[in-house]
């Protein structure tokens, strides 16, 4: 079986549609729904079961011969989490208890890093997993301190020649967009967030931009759709002998104005957009720039073309949004 924990949010509802698209069973996901829409992103999937996550260790030990791979996809991952107690708990130490029975079991492990563990991003973002490569990185929050304390701690752990999973990969996320998303809140991405509005044939507002390097609408995001990301989940599954930390993005940055004007182009209408001030609460935080270095992925082995937001976008608007169901 293959276990996929957050395998009912955004990227690990994805990644549990890629693996039943190609014929893999017993899927097990370990998620809380709540009482919202949340149950919607695997309402379609032929599921071995559904745990949550204070009886995964149970099935763990109950199920233990027959598990082939874990990716790790379950977080809090909103950037604007303040409970640092609870990202410790639910996001470092589960990681760790992980990573430790994948290595006693002899079990693959796939787990999901992000690009916030770059902070400002005055650094870049080499995808460098060495102890050294990762000590200089300095996260803006919480979320993208446990993930990057974590990657640390791999990185120690895998120096040191301790007991480690037979295969392991850690993966950056980018700025991931797609179906599925729609429980996140503040956290989606601004096409999901903005659908409707653009739809109606009302304006969209983004954020000014408060940087003279950069126009309004010119902030710069690598915007990578969930479906490519899927692909390269799927790909490693089929790769045991590769291992490491990797980004996962497309390689190429581009601007709010590209992201939000596919959006229109594949609604067929004009964009139209107003503008506000970038709250200032976030403003001496605010990115303006991320690019994934793409270098390390490409070097394992891993060579499809990444979508561009001109096709994801179209592709997300097309298939999902504009229609009557908009789960994958």
């Amino acid at each position: 079986m293959i276990i996929i924990t957050g395998g009912a949010g955004f990227i690990g509802s994805n990644l549990v549609a890629g693996l039943e698209d190609q014929g893999e069973k017993d899927l097990v996901v370990c998620d809380h729904l709540r009482d919202a829409d949340k149950w919607r992103n695997i309402s379609k999937r032929d599921l071995a079961h559904v745990v949550f996550p204070e009886q995964l260790w149970d099935f763990l030990e109950a199920n233990a011969p027959d598990v082939r791979t874990i990716y790790h996809m379950g977080a809090i991952t909103s950037t604007t989490e303040t409970d640092a107690d609870l990202i410790v708990s639910t996001n470092l130490h589960l990681s760790v208890d992980l990573w430790r029975w994948c290595s006693d079991h002899g079990v693959p492990l796939i787990y999901a890093s992000s690009a916030a563990t770059y902070g400002d991003g005055a650094l870049g973002f080499d995808d460098d997993g060495t102890v050294g490569g990762l000590a200089p990185l300095r996260p803006m929050n919480p979320y993208g301190w446990s993930k990057h304390l974590f990657d640390r701690m791999v990185a120690r752990w895998v120096e040191e020649g301790s007991p480690a999973p037979p295969q392991w990969v850690g993966l950056k996320f980018f700025n991931v967009y797609g179906p599925n998303e729609y429980h996140k809140g503040s956290m989606q991405s601004l096409v999901s967030k903005t659908f409707s509005v653009a739809a109606a044939g009302e304006a969209v507002t983004l954020f000014r931009s408060h940087d003279p390097k950069y126009p309004d609408g010119g902030q710069m995001r690598d915007f990578v759709s969930v479906a490519d990301c899927v692909s390269v989940m799927l790909w490693l599954l089929d790769q045991p002998e590769t291992s490491g930390l990797f980004n996962l993005g497309t390689g190429q940055a581009r601007t709010f104005l590209d992201f939000i004007g596919s959006m229109f182009a594949a609604l067929g209408t004009e964009a139209a957009i107003t503008w506000m001030d970038t709250p200032v609460e976030i403003r001496e935080r605010y990115q303006y720039f991320t690019q994934a270095e793409m270098g390390r992925l490409r070097a394992a082995g891993y060579d499809a073309d990444f979508k561009s937001v001109e096709e994801g976008v179209g592709e997300y608007v097309t298939g999902y949004l504009a229609t009557d169901d908009a789960y994958r």
